[in-house]
């Protein structure tokens, strides 16, 4: 084939795909929809104003010149396995290897325009920001905090960041002496959420929720949101005044409308070491693959990175003449560091166990200090830490 590689998608499994493939010898093209990585994991601390926006990016074009590939800021518009190919901005691209991590789109639940979404588009911790002070602003009210399902995708529903932004929210109310004034209520169509977790971690998420006076309404499917909240199936709802929704992913309309071969939900089909079957030289990372592997299996932005490893060290073997031998399967696991506002908790589970261990106050201060690591690593500043 060839060492010209181009990369679609700027994310965490898009960025670090980049990096590994500069690093194995390739030229490198990564197309971005935006100029700057977005940080989910801290952008938690957006809307309470823990966190400025800005630093929850990461500016790629410096990323780029540091770790020496290119980077084109461009939408991705369609994109063609079989000649790896991609048309971005009206412009064709085509390369050696071609490295999808699109990331997943979001399930649209009717009425979701009335909620504040979570973890989509940057712009939506900012909007959160503005109606939640503006909601503080009043004294009093009710918040409620949810995510949805995806049956078809099982693995593409992400409970984590929902439960931390309904700590810091509570956090947030009691610095400043408002928590007798506000109802905040969790919601979740499953009756166990969390439970890809383990069910030690979501007894103790339970207890903490319980802890702070914070309501749980799960085991309804949600049928609507409107003005005056969450209409749930059965006739019941959730009455909020604000309502912060993270929706379960699907599948990125881009890959729907490609060849790539997908699953049920719209994800693409990956081999053990990433490849995709039939494609020799299409590789898909992170969200946008399907993943295979335990019932608990999740998609996370460490299993996004392992991946994008896995196949650029794939990649470079191709090129060597020798066969793909690196597994994402080996890096399947749930790791979560939650955070609560005052504290955190972490969060492991793979084959073998699972735990959680409790952090009161260091919690919130490590997951501090990961966002100021991540974004000097990938600079290329300090070395990677194995397992970060």
């Amino acid at each position: 084939m060839g060492k010209r590689a181009l990369v679609l998608g700027g994310g965490f499994a898009g960025l670090e795909s980049a990096i590994r493939l500069r690093a194995r010898g390739f030229e490198v093209t990564l197309v971005s929809d935006r100029p700057y990585l977005f940080i989910h994991p801290t952008s938690i601390w957006i809307p309470t104003g823990e966190l400025p926006f800005e630093e929850a990016c990461l500016d790629l074009a410096g990323v780029a010149a540091r770790r020496g590939f290119e980077l084109r800021v461009g939408k991705v518009e369609e994109l063609e396995g079989a000649s790896r190919r991609a048309k971005v901005d009206g412009r064709r691209l085509a390369a050696d290897h071609l490295v999808v991590a699109l990331g997943a789109s979001r399930l649209r639940p009717q009425g979701v325009e009335h909620t504040v979404t979570l973890g989509g588009d940057p712009a939506a911790a900012t909007s959160f920001r503005v109606a939640l002070e503006a909601l503080l602003a009043r004294g009093r009210g009710r918040i409620a905090v949810g995510f949805g399902g995806n049956p078809r995708a099982p693995s593409a529903v992400r409970g984590g960041p929902a439960f931390e932004v309904a700590f810091n929210l509570d956090a947030l109310l009691r610095r400043r002496g408002l928590r007798d004034r506000f109802e905040l209520t969790f919601f979740a169509p499953m009756a166990r959420p969390g439970e890809r977790m383990g069910a030690k971690a979501v007894e103790a998420v339970g207890r903490m929720l319980a802890r702070q006076g914070i309501a749980a309404r799960t085991g309804r499917k949600i049928a609507s949101f409107d003005a005056g909240g969450v209409a749930l199936e059965g006739g019941e709802r959730i009455d909020a005044d604000l309502v912060a929704f993270l929706p379960a992913g699907d599948g990125h309309p881009v890959v729907k409308a490609s060849d790539l071969p997908r699953d049920e939900a719209g994800f693409v089909r990956v081999d053990a070491g990433c490849a995709v079957p039939g494609m020799p030289g299409v590789w898909a990372v992170g969200d946008v693959a399907a993943l295979e592997g335990p019932a608990w299996s999740a998609k996370q932005g460490h299993l996004a990175q392992a991946m994008a490893r896995v196949a650029a060290d794939n990649a470079a073997s191709c090129e060597a003449g020798g066969a793909p031998c690196a597994s994402y399967l080996a890096h399947l696991a749930i790791v979560c560091l939650m955070d609560t506002g005052t504290g955190g908790a972490l969060v492991y589970r793979d084959d073998r166990t699972e735990r959680l261990v409790p952090l009161p106050v260091v919690g919130h201060w490590m997951k501090k200090a990961w966002g100021r690591y991540f974004k000097a690593e990938r600079r290329g500043v300090v070395p990677r830490v194995p397992g970060m």
